[in-house]
């Protein structure tokens, strides 16, 4: 009421207030990092933990479809797997994780082998068997190994996708984000599969390059090319790209 002298307030009634203040003059909390902080600071720390040293030994994660169609092919890549350890020998070493996919569900990867007779003694033991494509595993796994063991590059010898388009650009994506490039390599003439090796190739740095069915020489010189650039760099794909049509062509589409 009017008039009325002001009641003097208790000690806890100051003691609010003066809390009530002091929240109102603190500084704001510090805002979250936004997405593309997070990705930064991902990227930092798998670098960190697998840099991709000069001199040190290249790393290929070479993937393989087997399932039935492609037998033949499988048979090529067997004869023609140890024409990519001669070239990285030449440049410097490589090593190669073996990843295949068969069957209704089987996709399966080998240790890390630096002997191409040991390679080729373990994919002669593998027979190919009827079953969907499984890409998106073998990218999921070459991620993994990127952070794990600094993949220099990813080699994918196939002739068809029966998976969602946007779920495997999501996983090609991270692995451009670890600056690991893929390279496709179709055989033959499939539209669908075409436009997905082309986009998984964009988005990770890498190329897209088609082969004859049964052309031997044409994934023979592909195969060196990619183990050039495992062993060497951008550098020694300069180099042999002079001489070999196979690094020519790789060359031509890689950022």
């Amino acid at each position: 009421m009017a008039g009325e002298p002001t009641k003097p307030r208790s000690s806890a009634e100051v003691s609010a207030a003066q809390k009530s203040s002091s929240r109102a003059n603190a500084p704001l909390p510090e805002a979250r990092p936004s997405a593309a902080e997070d990705i930064a600071a991902f990227v930092a720390k798998a670098r960190a933990i697998s840099p991709h040293r000069a001199g040190a030994k290249g790393r290929l994660v070479f993937a393989l479809d087997a399932t039935m169609s492609r037998q033949p092919t499988w048979d090529m890549a067997c004869a023609l797997q140890a024409d990519m350890f001669r070239e990285a020998a030449s440049i410097g070493s490589l090593d190669i994780r073996l990843v295949y996919y068969r069957g209704l569900n089987e996709c399966r990867a080998t240790g890390w082998i630096s002997d191409s007779a040991q390679l080729a003694k373990l994919m002669s033991k593998i027979d190919c068997q009827g079953g969907n494509t499984q890409i998106g595993k073998v990218l999921s796994e070459a991620r993994r190994e990127a952070v794990a063991s600094a993949v220099r590059a990813v080699v994918f010898v196939g002739d068809a996708m029966e998976e969602s388009v946007d779920d495997l650009c999501a996983k090609a994506g991270e692995l451009g984000l670890l600056k690991v490039p893929v390279f496709m390599f179709q055989e033959g003439h499939d539209a669908a599969a075409e436009q997905a090796f082309r986009e998984i190739a964009r988005l990770t740095g890498g190329a897209w390059c088609r082969f004859d069915p049964g052309a031997a020489a044409q994934l023979r010189e592909l195969l060196r090319a990619v183990a050039a650039y495992a062993a060497g760099g951008r550098e020694a794909l300069l180099r042999l790209s002079k001489t070999g049509a196979g690094a020519a062509r790789l060359i031509g589409q890689m950022k």
